[in-house]
């Protein structure tokens, strides 16, 4: 069976080097290409510097069968990438009819002029053939360079995320007509929530260990690739194979970890805990309402950030002060100065306030100190209360995660709609990760 391919990606961008834009590119497209059997085996970073990105590209093309660039396909003088790839591939510039008839189509969607600098992105190498970019105006664009060993294909995509997510399609579809004997994986995905990384596979690790040497990690199949992607708030557990024949070891695979993780398993593919709680909710004809303080809006932004959301959210109040909480949902003034604003009693008064208020089914309700100021001995920064039910019954959970704010914002967000799907499916209250961080 012929080698798979090796392959670089060169990005470029002023704005990747300085730190303004955080690469999330990089990522997207490896996990694309796994899926194909795959592997980035190097990646650089260079700023719009025509003579080192001509250089770079020229020595990845003696090293790699097939480059991704990614970035620098705009209009402004800063983007390099059909200069560049032309100047490599010793090839002139030329206004691509088909690029040109795309940039045509955008434009008058928009009602906007085609002018110089947009037409600037219809310059493309002689001959290259088109990536079609479905949601901006400049295409992509693929061409061989001639090396040593053979040629090199090199494929160019624009910078922004939601462009290249659908670009890369195209570029899967030529990698396999190019490389057909090329292995594909098949890769299942779990979403979990509220297990770190170390303690996933201390678990696996530990699975029947006093059985004998045969169990625990030691006996997972061969067939069967197990990794882990660690992020906030989720950990994704991927299970791959790539032989067909391989199906029922995964499976057992599948139900050893379902066994393992039981209810922190949200979902699989990409689900995240704010779809699945919309789902829940539409299923069951329910509608929420958040009530918050110290995520300032974050729980009602996860919720509405999916189409659909309408659903089964009715309504989200950032009641911040002490004084809007009073006025706009009811939280009465001797409550706040008798506990103060991070208390069992103004959260479950926050949560009353948004049930009658917006007539939703169901409440999540959160007040905490996010920092870095503004703790005390009795409630240290990160200390968070959170209530969350309907009318007939609110539970409540003091919680300490002494974070960054950032992260405890995006932690406490999790938690408050892990705590509503947990409610829904009827299953414990409170996980063992919320008994882990009581405050006090």
């Amino acid at each position: 069976m012929p080698q798979a391919p090796r392959v670089q990606l060169l990005l470029t961008g002023n704005e990747l080097m300085s730190g303004d834009t955080v690469d999330s590119n990089s990522a997207t497209i490896a996990r694309r290409l796994a899926v194909l059997g795959l592997a980035v085996v190097r990646k650089t970073t260079l700023g719009d510097d025509p003579e080192a990105l001509v250089a770079e590209l020229t020595a990845m093309a003696g090293a790699a069968e097939v480059i991704i660039v990614n970035g620098g396909l705009g209009p402004t003088v800063d983007d390099l990438t059909a200069a560049v790839v032309a100047d490599v591939a010793g090839l002139p510039l030329a206004e691509h009819p088909q690029a040109l008839a795309h940039l045509e189509r955008w434009c008058a969607g928009r009602g906007l002029p085609l002018d110089g600098a947009n037409r600037k992105q219809a310059l493309l190498p002689a001959g290259c053939a088109i990536l079609p970019n479905e949601r901006g105006s400049a295409v992509g664009f693929a061409v061989d360079l001639s090396v040593d060993h053979g040629s090199c294909r090199v494929y160019c995509t624009p910078g922004v995320p939601g462009e290249l997510t659908t670009m890369l399609e195209p570029v899967c579809e030529d990698l396999t007509a190019r490389w057909p004997g090329l292995e594909a994986v098949d890769i299942l995905r779990l979403q979990t929530f509220g297990l770190g990384e170390s303690t996933a596979q201390q678990l696996i690790a530990d699975d029947g260990a006093d059985d004998g040497a045969e169990k625990g990690a030691a006996s997972w199949p061969a067939a069967v690739s197990l990794g882990f992607r660690a992020g906030a708030p989720q950990l994704e557990i991927k299970l791959a194979v790539t032989d067909p024949a391989a199906g029922a070891a995964r499976d057992a695979c599948l139900a050893r970890l379902e066994a393992l993780f039981g209810d922190h398993i949200i979902g699989r593919g990409d689900a995240t805990l704010a779809g699945v709680l919309l789902d829940l909710l539409r299923e069951r004809g329910l509608t929420v309402t958040t009530a918050e303080s110290c995520t300032g809006g974050a729980i009602a932004a996860a919720l509405t950030r999916i189409p659909g959301s309408s659903a089964g959210f009715e309504a989200g109040y950032v009641t911040y002060s002490n004084a809007i909480k009073t006025r706009t949902l009811g939280v009465r003034e001797a409550s706040l100065a008798a506990h103060g604003a991070v208390s069992e009693a103004v959260v479950r008064e926050m949560a009353l306030g948004a049930l009658d208020r917006s007539g939703a089914d169901l409440a999540v309700s959160v007040s905490g100190v996010a920092g870095p100021d503004g703790g005390t001995p009795a409630k240290p920064v990160g200390t968070v209360w959170l209530a969350w039910g309907d009318r007939e019954r609110l539970d409540t959970v003091c919680l300490h995660w002494p974070v960054e704010r950032t992260l405890f914002q995006t932690m406490v967000t999790a938690l408050a709609l892990d705590l509503l799907r947990r409610r829904l499916l009827g299953l414990p209250p409170l996980p063992h990760y919320a008994r882990q961080r009581r405050a006090g």
